[in-house]
């Protein structure tokens, strides 16, 4: 079932119980309201009869201009005595005049039903000095207003199902505006599956709601980051392939010149094992790298936990520094500075940022932490050959180089700046670069302390 008809169904069936209790609350409460009117009739017709008594005395009881004078024609009005006896009457209608007589003390007022007709009845005792005289009983027929409440019932039934049809139409209306958008897209994804193009829905210019507005703009932004990833992932897949290429080229060309050669010219074995073993490193490094770029793109890819950041940096450089043979001085303004995050991921940061500097400059090489209000700065700077200005933004791209003869020079895979930009996304940070050509370069990087 559609949403359309689904709440087409709802919004006529919940209308209808609401009617319903409607017109059932309306019925009964005119039926109260008019009953208790003519209840109130036959009582003050019955009140005006005792308090005539009262004046006349007890002489009066059958007097016939008594009870004629407040007599109507769909009416019973009689006098019963103390000893169940009929005094007096007037009526027209047998029925009604047959109703047995009642000797009671207090006020009796019911409904009752007389072949299928409502019967209105009273009985009202009165007393001469504390002793019970007899009572005063009236009955009334309820045609005419059992005729109004059938009119009522009938203008109650039209109404209703007129505003039953109206919603039905209406809602289904309603509902073709408000699901358009939803079919818009629905097409549009079938579209997408059907021809492998990604398409964009347009809004067209009907005053759609701001929730509808809401949801096909991000629809729309889904398609564009769609649109960007595929491409990304296009521009990857080609230059990963062409990385590939070279080093497979490499080891291919040296492996058929072993094959030709090698045998008997122990140079060029030597050359060609140098070759084929320096190629694999590389691209080992560079399929070690593509796998990182992975696994970052996975939910549970951070391990994360409290730990001191000046102990991991201190650390760090010591070892590579020693490895390398290179000066590299840590300076932080605290003795101790926690943050949380990963430990791993944020030494794995610091290693190819290091790694980048002792690559690209032979002088003494800085890290600085900065213990913040909001949060921890790390900064690496070395006094290198820098980099071009119109370069920095497409730094941390894949596989981008400032200088393809530096980068094959240094061995590098092309992605160690695009990991280090993903452990820092990741870690909700962000990155800034200073640097300028024959200056050295500072990569300051901002990170939350989250403690």
């Amino acid at each position: 079932m559609t949403l359309r008809s689904r709440f087409t169904l709802f919004t006529v069936f919940w209308l209808i119980f609401i009617l319903i209790l409607y017109n059932i609350f309306v019925y009964f409460f005119v039926i109260r309201v008019t009953t208790r009117g003519e209840l109130q009739l036959l009582t003050n017709k019955a009140d005006l009869i005792i308090e005539t008594l009262r004046k006349q005395g007890m002489r009066g009881l059958e007097d016939p201009k008594l009870l004629s004078d407040m007599y109507n024609y769909n009416e019973m009005l009689r006098i019963v005595s103390g000893d169940v006896r009929v005094v007096n009457k007037v009526g027209t209608d047998d029925e009604l005049l047959n109703i047995p007589p009642q000797m009671q003390v207090y006020n009796l007022s019911e409904t009752r039903q007389i072949n299928g007709q409502r019967v209105l009845y009273l009985s009202m005792p009165f007393f001469d000095k504390g002793h019970l005289i007899g009572t005063v009983e009236a009955a009334r027929r309820l045609t005419v207003l059992d005729s109004y409440l059938q009119i009522l019932l009938g203008a109650l039934s039209v109404t209703s199902i007129g505003a039953i049809v109206f919603a039905i139409f209406g809602t289904y209306w309603f509902t073709s505006r408000l699901t358009g958008p939803i079919g818009q897209m629905v097409q549009t994804m079938r579209e997408i599956d059907r021809s492998g193009k990604l398409y964009r829905v347009k809004l067209n210019g009907r005053e759609e709601s701001v929730e509808l507005q809401q949801m096909v703009r991000a629809f729309n932004q889904m398609i564009d980051r769609l649109d960007r990833t595929i491409e990304h992932q296009k521009h990857f897949v080609a230059d990963a392939s062409h990385e590939l290429k070279t080093p497979l080229t490499v080891i291919s060309s040296y492996a058929d010149m072993l094959k030709r050669w090698g045998r008997d010219n122990v140079e060029v074995r030597d050359e060609a094992i140098e070759a084929i073993s320096r190629e694999t490193e590389r691209l080992q490094n560079l399929i070690r790298s593509m796998l990182t770029l992975a696994e970052a793109e996975q939910d549970d890819w951070l391990n994360v936990s409290r730990f001191e950041v000046t102990t991991v940096v201190r650390e760090l450089s010591e070892v590579l520094g020693t490895t390398f043979r290179r000066e590299i001085r840590v300076h932080s303004d605290s003795h101790s500075v926690h943050m949380k995050g990963d430990k791993e991921k944020i030494r794995q940061l610091l290693l190819i940022l290091i790694d980048n500097a002792i690559k690209y400059s032979k002088e003494p090489i800085d890290v600085r932490i900065r213990n913040q209000k909001n949060g921890i700065k790390l900064e690496v700077t070395d006094y290198g050959i820098g980099v071009p200005e119109s370069e920095i933004p497409y730094m941390f791209e894949r596989f981008y180089r400032v200088d393809e003869a530096r980068h094959r020079s240094t061995g590098g895979s092309g992605l160690g700046l695009s990991i280090a930009k993903k452990i820092i996304d990741i870690h909700e940070g962000n990155v800034e670069v200073y640097s300028k050509t024959g200056n050295g370069t500072t990569i300051s990087i901002q990170l939350p302390r989250k403690i």
